[in-house]
């Protein structure tokens, strides 16, 4: 059962500087021949929001597990979790970081989770997530941990 999901979709001002290919392609092609360069231009702008919409990272809680992006981990293995937004966050992404920490970072979501690691074999200490909603995130991991911990006591 999927307790949270997110999509990291990208902020809309990158749509219109993705737009912004199109004038500089007619213009670098309008000497050669017009048609190559509506042609190059729908293209360029066609594999600009392919990549753009197509990159955009999933955080999901369903099943016990959380995954951010590629990665998964079992909630069970999450311990403290505190959510960071403003300055906090800039701090969780840069003065404060561990080089071992595991990111999924995205530049234009502000807040931050911070979620620490409980496996003493983990290299990693904690993980820090991009994600518009914090609060509900932690709230989600919280009650897959409960729903796990129940079923495991049974």
């Amino acid at each position: 059962m999927e307790q949270f999901r997110e999509r990291l979709w990208p902020a809309l001002w990158w749509y219109p500087i993705i737009a912004l290919i199109v004038p500089a392609t007619l213009l670098v092609f309008e000497p050669i021949s017009l048609i190559a360069g509506v042609v190059t231009a729908t293209a360029l702008v066609s594999g600009s929001l392919l990549l753009l919409i197509g990159s955009a990272p999933t955080i999901r809680v369903a099943d016990g597990t959380l995954q951010a992006g590629k990665a998964r981990i079992p909630v069970a293995l999450i311990g403290d979790m505190r959510a960071a937004a403003g300055e906090d966050a800039r701090a969780e992404r840069g003065p404060l970081l561990d080089a071992r920490a595991w990111l999924l970072l995205r530049g234009d979501v502000g807040p931050v989770v911070r979620l620490d690691i409980t496996d003493p074999e983990d290299p990693t200490p904690y993980w820090v997530v991009s994600t518009r909603r914090p609060e509900e995130l932690i709230a989600a991991i919280s009650v897959a941990r409960k729903s796990t911990e129940a079923s495991e006591s049974r």
